[in-house]
């Protein structure tokens, strides 16, 4: 399937390709348009952009509503989603130790590339990284 967001891509930007790869559409691609692109290329499922269903809803971050719409019922996904909510959701920022973080991260990888999809082939590793690290997390009973 194709799947469109909005260009400049972020934290919510990053997290959601990041999951949507590795646990529902692993043959994804993805397409980054001018948010006021109108109208948005239809064969495409649209996220984290104003007035979508897989945008920000309420106090949820896009990472956070696609998890609920795909029943993804991980605890480590779940844990991540209050990692990504607290970096996307700037009045958050404190509700984990990561969120700081990882908001620097992605703030770090925003003044070193410009192009969307070198941003995700660099950042996806970070992801990765932080799910084994909370998966591991888990297990051992932190």
């Amino acid at each position: 399937m194709k799947w469109v967001t909005r260009a400049n891509i972020h934290v919510d930007r990053v997290a959601c390709p990041w999951l949507i790869k590795r646990f529902i559409d692993p043959a994804a691609e993805f397409i980054f348009v001018d948010p006021a692109q109108d109208p948005l290329p239809a064969e495409a499922i649209p996220f984290d952009m104003k007035g979508v269903k897989l945008g920000h809803h309420g106090n949820k971050c896009s990472f956070e509503v696609i998890i609920d719409e795909y029943k993804l019922n991980d605890p480590v996904l779940l844990d991540m989603a209050r990692i990504v909510h607290g970096a996307d959701i700037l009045i958050d920022v404190g509700i984990t130790p990561e969120s700081a973080g990882l908001e620097a991260i992605a703030r770090g990888f925003m003044l070193m590339e410009k192009d969307d999809y070198k941003k995700l082939d660099l950042e996806f590793p970070v992801y990765d990284a932080l799910y084994a690290y909370l998966k591991s997390r888990r297990m051992s009973g932190d």
